[in-house]
C-alpha cells in the first residue's frame, strides 16, 4: 500500500506533523539535495527504460523475422 503524499504541506507529509526546526538555510539545503537526488534517480529510470525498450524491439524484429506476426498495439 501506498502512502499519499501531500505535497502542499511538505514538511508534514511522511511525518507525525513533528518537524524539528531548522534554519531556512538548511532547509533550502535539504530540499535542494533531495532535487538533485531524484534527477539523478529519474534519468536512470529513464534509461532502464530506454535499455528495455531497445531489447524488446530486437526480440519483436527477430520474432517477425522468423514469421511471427507481433500485433500492434
Amino acid at each position: 500500500m501506498t502512502k499519499k503524499i501531500d505535497s502542499d504541506k511538505l514538511e508534514n507529509a511522511l511525518g507525525d506533523g513533528a518537524a524539528p526546526q531548522v534554519s531556512a538555510e538548511e532547509e533550502i539545503g535539504y530540499h535542494k539535495g533531495a532535487l538533485n537526488t531524484l534527477v539523478n534517480e529519474r534519468n536512470e529510470l529513464l534509461k532502464i527504460v530506454q535499455i528495455t525498450e531497445g531489447l524488446m524491439q530486437a526480440h519483436m524484429k527477430r520474432l517477425e523475422e522468423l514469421g511471427v506476426k507481433i500485433p500492434k498495439k
